[in-house]
C-alpha cells in the first residue's frame, strides 16, 4: 500500500469516525442502533401484515404513507418545542409516544384483533413519536460534537441507520416467516428502552437565555419566515421533494415487488430490503470521499441520475439477483440524497432556528416520501407495477430541470456564528416586556453618487431584518432632500424587538459593512417609538440618539 493510500485511509477515517471520541456522541449512536433495528424489524411485520390482509398493492404502500405523514404536519410543531424548550424532554416525551404505540400494536397483533385500519393507525402514531422526536434529534447532533464534525456525524447516523437496515429486514423477515409479525412488534417494543436510558443519562448543556421562549405559534411563524425570505433553505426544500417523490417508490412497492415480480414471501422482501439497508451503508460510508469530490448540487444531479437507472432496473429486471443489485444501487443514493440534503438544511441555519428548519427540511421531505407512497401504489395498482416504476425512475430526473435555478449550496463554515450579543440601552420611559409594536427609524445620508447602490444593499439587509422577525419594512428618500434616506420597521412588542436584536450573525455583518460604507459619517441616526393607540396614556418621549446601523448602542 502506497504512502498516498495510507494518506487518504487517514482522512477517510479522520472525517468518518471523528464524532466517535465524543462519549456522548457514541452513547447516541448504539441508542439509536438499536432503536433503528427494531423499526426496522417492525416495518417488516407491518408491511407484509398488511400484504396478507389486504394484499392490493395501493393498501400496501399505505403502511409508509401512515409512517410518514406525521412529518407532513407535526414537525414543525416539534421544531418550534425544540428551539425553544428542552430539546432532551422533547426526545424523552416522544421515545415514550412511540414505545405506548408499540406496546399497543404488539398486544393487538397477539389478540389478533388487527385489521388493516388498526395496524396503519398505530403505524400512525409510531410516526407521530418518530416526527417529535427528528428535528430535536437532529438540532442536538451539534450540542454532541463541535460543528466542523457535523456532516461526519449526520452520515455516521445514516450509517447506523442503515447498518441496521441491511441487518434487520432480514431478521425480520425470519422472524415473521416463523414466528409471526405479533413477535416483531414486542422486539420494537423492547428497543425503546436503551434510548430512553441514553436521553435520561445525558445532561444536554443548558442555552442560558434571558428572553422568555417564544410562543408556539409565534416561533413556528418565525421558523417559515426564516426559511421563506432565505432563497437557499428554500431551494434546499424544493430539491428535496424533487427527490423523495420519485425514490419513495423503492420502498413503497418493495413488497408487492417481492411477491409479484419475483414471486417470493417474507423472506424475499427481507432480502431486498436488507440490500436496500446494504447499498444504504456504501452510500454513507462513501459520502465524505464524495463530498470533497463534488459540490452539493453537482452531488445531488448524479445522485437523481443514478437513482432513475436504478428504479428502471427494478422495473424491467427478470432476474432476482439483478433486482437485488438494483436495490442496493437505490439504496445507496436514498441516503447520500436525504442525507445531503440534511447537512445542508442543518449547516446553513443558525443555531436559534435550526430545530425549525430541520423540522421544515424533513416536512418537505417526508411529504414527497407519503405523497410518492400513495401516487405510486395507487397507479400501480390501477396501470401495473412495471409501467409505474419505470416513470418514478424517470420522474427522477426533474431535478435537472430546475437545478440551474434553484442550486443546493451549504454556508461558508462559521458564516452564521451568531454576532456579539448586542448592549441594548433601556428605553427613557418604563415599558412592560409585552408593550408594542415598537417602531424603528434609521436616518441615513447618502450622496447621489452612492444612492443606486445603497438602495440594492439597504434591500438585502432588509430581507434579513424581516426574515430574523422585523415587520413592515420600509425604504423611504425624502422628498426634501434627496440625500436622506429612512429605513423603517417594527417589531410586535419589546421583548420580540431585544430577541430579533440577538440573530444576526456574522453574514449579515458584511452586508451591514457594505451599507456603512455607503452612508456618510458611517452611521445612521436611530429612533426608537412606541405606537400610542387612541386613548392610550402616554408614556414619554422616545429615544432619540446617534446609533450603530444594526440599531443597538454599544458601549465601551
Amino acid at each position: 500500500m502506497t504512502a498516498s493510500s495510507d494518506s487518504r485511509i487517514a482522512r477517510w477515517r479522520q472525517s468518518t469516525l471523528a464524532p466517535f471520541g465524543h462519549k456522548v456522541f457514541a452513547v447516541f449512536w448504539w441508542a439509536s442502533l438499536v432503536s433503528s433495528l427494531g423499526s426496522l424489524i417492525q416495518t417488516v411485520g407491518a408491511s407484509w401484515l398488511m400484504a396478507t390482509i389486504a394484499p392490493s398493492p395501493d393498501q400496501v404502500a399505505l403502511v409508509q404513507t401512515a409512517g410518514t405523514l406525521p412529518f407532513f404536519f407535526l414537525s414543525l410543531i416539534a421544531g418550534a418545542y425544540a428551539d425553544t424548550h428542552d430539546r432532551r424532554w422533547v426526545m424523552i416525551l416522544s421515545q415514550l409516544l412511540m414505545l405506548l404505540a408499540s406496546i399497543s400494536l404488539a398486544v393487538f397483533a397477539i389478540l389478533g384483533w388487527l385489521t388493516p385500519i388498526w395496524l396503519l393507525a398505530f403505524t400512525f402514531l409510531i410516526g407521530c413519536g418518530t416526527a417529535a422526536f427528528a428535528p430535536a434529534w437532529q438540532a442536538s447532533i451539534a450540542d454532541q460534537v463541535p460543528r466542523a464534525q457535523i456532516p461526519a456525524a449526520v452520515m455516521a447516523n445514516a450509517v447506523g441507520f442503515n447498518l441496521a437496515r441491511s441487518v434487520g429486514p432480514a431478521i425480520g423477515g425470519v422472524i415473521v416467516a416463523s414466528v409471526g409479525a405479533a413477535a416483531a412488534f414486542v422486539i420494537n417494543a423492547l428497543s425503546y428502552i436503551g434510548m430512553l436510558s441514553a436521553l435520561l443519562w445525558w445532561r444536554a448543556p443548558r442555552n442560558e437565555n434571558p428572553l422568555p421562549p417564544e410562543p408556539l405559534l409565534g416561533a413556528i411563524a418565525a421558523g417559515i419566515r426564516y426559511v421563506r425570505l432565505s432563497p437557499h433553505l428554500t431551494a434546499i426544500l424544493i430539491r428535496a421533494v424533487l427527490f423523495t417523490v420519485p425514490i419513495s417508490a423503492v420502498p413503497a412497492l418493495m413488497p408487492v415487488v417481492a411477491r409479484d415480480l419475483l414471486a417470493g414471501g417474507a423472506p424475499t422482501y427481507g432480502i431486498l430490503l436488507g440490500g436496500f439497508g446494504i447499498g444504504a451503508m456504501m452510500g454513507a460510508l462513501s459520502s465524505s470521499a464524495l463530498r470533497s469530490r463534488f459540490s452539493s448540487d453537482a452531488l445531488l444531479r448524479w445522485i437523481c441520475a443514478v437513482a432513475t437507472v436504478a428504479m428502471i432496473i427494478i422495473a424491467q429486471s427478470p432476474n432476482a439477483i439483478v433486482t437485488l443489485l438494483a436495490h442496493v444501487l437505490a439504496g445507496s443514493v436514498w441516503t447520500l440524497g436525504l442525507a445531503n440534503l440534511n447537512i445542508a438544511m442543518q449547516l446553513s441555519s443558525p443555531r436559534w432556528v435550526t430545530g425549525r428548519t430541520l423540522a421544515l427540511y424533513q416536512t418537505f421531505a417526508f411529504a414527497g416520501l407519503a405523497l410518492g407512497s400513495w401516487l405510486w401504489g395507487h397507479l400501480a395498482a390501477a396501470h401495473g407495477l412495471r409501467e409505474i416504476l419505470t416513470i418514478a425512475g424517470v420522474s427522477s430526473l426533474s431535478t435537472f430541470l430546475v437545478a440551474r435555478w434553484l442550486p443546493v449550496s451549504i454556508a461558508r463554515m462559521g458564516s452564521l456564528d451568531p454576532q456579539t450579543v448586542p448592549i441594548v440601552d433601556p428605553p427613557a420611559v418604563e415599558l412592560d416586556p409585552a408593550s408594542g409594536p415598537i417602531v424603528i427609524e434609521i436616518e441615513y445620508r447618502v450622496s447621489e453618487d452612492n444612492a443606486r447602490q445603497f438602495v440594492a444593499v439597504a434591500h438585502e439587509l432588509g430581507r434579513r431584518r424581516r426574515r430574523d422577525g422585523a415587520y413592515r419594512w420600509s425604504l423611504c428618500q425624502s422628498l426634501d432632500d434627496p440625500q436622506v434616506w429612512t429605513e423603517r420597521f417594527e417589531s410586535p412588542t419589546w421583548t420580540d424587538y431585544q430577541r430579533r436584536l440577538t440573530r444576526p450573525t456574522l453574514a449579515d455583518r458584511e452586508v451591514r459593512e457594505q451599507l456603512t460604507a455607503l452612508i456618510e459619517g458611517g452611521r445612521g441616526k436611530a429612533r426608537r417609538y412606541i405606537e400610542r393607540p387612541a386613548g392610550a396614556m402616554p408614556l414619554g418621549g422616545p429615544a432619540s440618539r446617534d446609533e450603530p446601523l444594526d440599531d443597538t448602542v454599544s458601549h465601551g
